[in-house]
């Protein structure tokens, strides 16, 4: 199975929902950042890309047909180069509501593991360390909290893809269009659903809510345990 979509559009651009709507066209399946975790290795193939080192693609994508989101989305060029004939969507939205989106919502979510919880998890850290070194270092050369700056390298990012992939290859794209540029662009029918909508600021603010809740209980519960530890040591 060859890539036949490429995503080029930064997280907090629609790239889940636009992920939904891939695979329910039978684009399917489509790599977004909510697979790393489940496949082994994945953090160490992309942390093996961000330097510099060769990777085998199509046994590291194997069974995915499309990519969007972060990581994938830092390596668009590469994929175009390994798949030219890969069609490449570009998900796009207004320069400051990105930003102000990926503030509230994969910033802090990206941050939301205290440093013991990193320790004690090995495959927790190895995410961690490909998000920072992709996204946070990779991306934005550690610089997000700059908002001119983070803003900017979007923007060069968006000019760099049109400037890149050939016309006939680019769907310069707002998930808030809907089914039909897409459709269009992909040469398959409408679906009669409506296009699908996930992962809004609110619902991602409520995961870091209950991940926060969790690892302070989890906290709480630690803490208990070696206290009670101690006191079984000292009497």
């Amino acid at each position: 199975m060859t890539l036949n979509i490429i995503g080029a559009g930064f997280g907090r651009t629609g790239t889940l929902s636009l992920k939904h709507a891939l695979e329910q066209l039978g684009f399917d399946r489509c790599y977004h950042m909510m697979e790393v975790p489940g496949h082994d290795g994945s953090a160490e193939g992309w942390l093996r890309a961000a330097s510099g080192k060769s990777l085998d693609w199509d046994t590291f994508l194997q069974g995915f047909q499309a990519t969007v989101d972060w990581p994938a989305c830092a390596f668009w060029l590469e994929l175009h180069q390994q798949y030219p004939d890969a069609k490449v969507i570009l998900t796009v939205r207004n320069a400051d509501k990105w930003y102000a989106s990926a503030l509230e919502t994969i910033w802090p979510f990206s941050h939301v593991f205290p440093r013991w919880a990193l320790a004690l998890i090995k495959p927790l850290r190895r995410i961690q360390n490909m998000i920072d070194t992709v996204i946070w270092q990779g991306t934005f050369g550690g610089r997000f909290l700059e908002p001119a700056h983070a803003k900017q390298v979007y923007r060069d990012h968006i000019d760099k893809v049109k400037n890149t992939i050939p016309p006939q290859q680019l769907l310069v794209y707002e998930v808030a269009q809907g089914w039909e540029p897409l459709c269009a662009f992909l040469g398959v029918p409408v679906p009669a659903t409506p296009f699908p909508n996930v992962n809004d600021a609110e619902s991602m603010k409520r995961r870091i809510r209950v991940v926060r809740t969790v690892i302070t209980a989890l906290y709480a519960l630690l803490g208990g345990a070696a206290a009670a530890l101690l006191y079984t040591l000292a009497s």
